[in-house]
């Protein structure tokens, strides 16, 4: 039986900040965490993500007090990412009201702490989040970066997705670096191959822009679609966007 799709809106973080760029650079406002948080929860949106865009490069942990004060405002469960390294770290944010928790750039320079993390929170706690862009020289296409998108690793983004998978990790969530905030569309092909390699759900990141791209992610196999700009600044409405899907004969949560 397919799962429902859900929508996800994305809250980068910088500074105590909502912002959000166009290929992990050109960073604007977009407002406060809190406000953005309880709009979207009123506006019907499913699951929300709070990722912490500059933790991992400025080597400090996820900014606790931003976490706390979301987690009182939001209705629907969230999932924190940016600067979780390890168990510690991540009890740390699960503990501050976070529901979920996603590695990145640690899980992939140290793969066995998402082994770890799964048998210390089980796995429906853990999300692994994989930045790529296109190369054509790896066997998928597709190259994993880490560091916030800034450094290449010559590694198979499709060989990592199932890595990741075999840790028994529920949600993988790959981020197409090209895409980012272009508004140009989803990386289809991406998400397609890790929705077929893999176990876990696929939430689509990276590039959403009109209502049809929300659906062609779906048909893809992404059961989260994740945006922010196209919602942050008013672009799409949520409650728009799932009567749209529904149109299109998905099942859609919520209202």
């Amino acid at each position: 039986m397919s799962k429902q799709v859900r929508i996800m809106p994305c809250l980068d973080m910088r500074n105590g900040r909502v912002v959000k760029g166009v290929h992990f650079v050109d960073i604007k406002d977009a407002g406060d965490p809190v406000a953005c948080a309880r709009a979207y929860c009123a506006a019907g949106a499913d699951e929300l993500a709070l990722l912490d865009i500059t933790a991992t490069v400025e080597s400090r942990p996820t900014m606790l007090e931003v976490v706390r004060r979301v987690a009182e405002a939001a209705t629907v469960p969230f999932t924190v990412g940016g600067g979780i390294a390890d168990v510690v770290g991540a009890a740390a944010v699960l503990e501050a009201g976070a529901d979920h928790i996603s590695t990145s750039s640690a899980a992939f320079r140290r793969p066995e702490v998402i082994a770890e993390m799964v048998r210390e929170f089980g796995p429906d706690k853990v999300t692994v989040a994989v930045d790529v862009d296109q190369n054509a020289a790896l066997p998928s296409g597709y190259e994993v970066y880490i560091d916030g998108g800034r450094t290449a690793t010559g590694h198979d983004a499709l060989e990592w997705a199932k890595q990741v998978d075999g840790y028994g990790v529920q949600v993988i969530l790959p981020t197409s670096k090209a895409g980012d905030g272009a508004k140009t569309g989803y990386d289809l092909p991406i998400i397609r191959m890790m929705a077929e390699a893999t176990s876990a759900e696929i939430v689509a990141s990276g590039g959403a822009g009109t209502l049809e791209h929300f659906y062609e992610a779906a048909q893809a196999g992404a059961t989260v679609l994740l945006a922010a700009s196209v919602f942050h600044f008013n672009m799409i409405s949520i409650p728009d966007l799932k009567a749209y899907l529904r149109e299109k004969g998905l099942d859609v949560a919520g209202q």
